[in-house]
């Protein structure tokens, strides 16, 4: 027993001692990294429990309505024209430079225009919502209209509050603490996940409440939160009026709209599936997709674990010019994703298991469905390695390009493929508009990184 609590006590000091070894860039990240995966963990366990929860509780047929919703009322956040990013980079350099008050000032001009905004996106829903016809547009039953219109009210009106709450997430990414900011959703998915039970065992299955759950809690978890670290530890960055500069937002906006149009892009490229597979094959088969989708997404999801805290960490190297590190943390990254090949071939391979072991044989999941999600997450890792370099040091216009290519060409080529192949078919187009990135960014990145790159590659 005594051999035994020295070896354990040994193991936890060298695993202690390599946490701690390195950069202080690298401490953090590790750090950030390790606790990420127990916070992560914890979301993914939550969100399989939820999908068969929420699936029982409004049906198969309505959780697709609720998804494909969802989706739509998601573009919206397109309309932050990329300030989001922006105030991540330029809060990150400013506390690089140490200037506290232009980080303050970034921050507080970000939130004055983020409301401006919102209440404008707002008022103009409310004036548009009435004449929507939500059950052509989600292709349901004619007799779900009224229902539907109030589903969307709530939906978005809880949307907007978000959409300015969560800049709290960004300032603390932006502080190379990603950790903490999965903290605060998986609270929020947390008490929607134990309210949701509740209302399985207490009421009859309504997409109202399902709205007001999934809208409201998060929003409690980020109001509160923000109260409490502009009173606490971000309080030297807390946003105020008297720090509202709007010729400063022009600094955020010239970077913001990059990420913009790569938003834009990235929603027609990846958002738009459910809307596509409900008009070529009815909502319900948004569910089966749907499922294999988060099945398959827990690999990216543990990539994102792994590279959110590379993101400021590559701008304050950058900033401060330590190429060998950057350098170093790329090749590094190349180990991660071999690891995550792995781990999705093993995941394909057990797939049709999984699925019938998490929502029962009544949803089938066409092979081909889960064929192709593997080989798209395979290559949207292999990206995952670049990007965050690309995007925390601002070269993004070569991405810009790419991105808007594929955004013209998206939709069409899924149309077609799907009309040709099924459900699978959407996937595969995705697939096809990936594989110029695979090649295109590792090229941008050692140009970078080797100091030779000129033209697009520098900008």
């Amino acid at each position: 027993m005594n051999y035994l609590r020295t070896k354990a006590a040994s193991i936890f000091t060298w695993g202690l001692s390599l946490l701690n070894r390195g950069q202080l860039r690298s401490v953090k990240a590790k750090k950030n990294i390790l606790a990420s995966f127990v916070i992560k963990g914890l979301n993914i366990g939550i969100s399989l429990l939820l999908v068969p929860l929420t699936i029982d509780y409004v049906n198969s047929t309505r959780y697709g309505i609720w998804l494909t919703l969802s989706s739509i009322i998601g573009w919206f956040a397109l309309f932050d024209i990329g300030l989001g990013h922006g105030l991540r980079n330029k809060f990150a350099e400013a506390m690089a430079k140490g200037k506290i008050k232009l980080a303050r000032i970034y921050l507080s001009t970000t939130y004055a225009i983020m409301t401006i905004i919102v209440a404008a996106l707002l008022l103009v829903f409310l004036c548009i919502n009435p004449f929507l016809d939500w059950s052509k547009i989600l292709n349901s039953p004619a007799g779900m209209a009224g229902e539907l219109s109030i589903l969307s009210l709530i939906v978005f009106t809880f949307f907007c509050l978000q959409f300015v709450l969560n800049l709290l997430t960004t300032i603390i990414t932006a502080n190379q603490e990603p950790a903490k900011a999965s903290l605060l959703n998986l609270l929020g998915s947390a008490i929607s996940l134990l309210i949701i039970y509740l209302l399985t065992l207490t009421t009859k299955g309504s997409l109202i409440y399902l709205a007001l759950v999934f809208g409201m809690a998060p929003v409690l978890v980020l109001f509160i939160s923000s109260i409490w670290l502009y009173n606490g530890k971000y309080k030297a960055y807390s946003p105020s009026f008297k720090y509202v500069r709007f010729k400063f937002s022009k600094g955020l906006m010239n970077l913001g709209l990059k990420f913009f149009v790569i938003q834009i892009a990235a929603l027609v490229m990846y958002s738009t599936d459910n809307i596509i597979i409900t008009q070529l094959f009815g909502p319900e088969q948004v569910t089966p997709y749907n499922i294999a989708f988060k099945y398959f997404n827990l690999v990216p999801m543990l990539m994102g674990i792994i590279i959110t805290p590379f993101w400021s960490a590559y701008t304050e190297a950058w900033v401060k010019k330590d190429l060998i590190w950057i350098r170093k943390t790329v090749n590094k990254l190349k180990l991660v994703w071999a690891a995550m090949t792995v781990l999705t071939i093993v995941m394909l391979i057990f797939s049709d298991f999984f699925y019938w072991l998490w929502v029962g044989p009544e949803i089938k999941v066409p092979r081909i469905v889960s064929i192709f999600l593997a080989i798209y997450v395979i290559i949207f890792v292999w990206t995952d390695i670049f990007v965050p370099f690309l995007n925390g040091v601002g070269k993004i216009k070569l991405q810009l390009y790419l991105s808007i290519i594929g955004m013209v060409i998206n939709i069409p080529l899924a149309l077609f493929l799907g009309k040709l192949i099924g459900i699978g078919g959407i996937i595969l187009s995705t697939i096809l508009l990936n594989l110029v990135h695979i090649i295109v960014q590792p090229i941008q990145t050692y140009k970078l990184i080797n100091n030779t790159a000129k033209g697009i590659w520098n900008e």
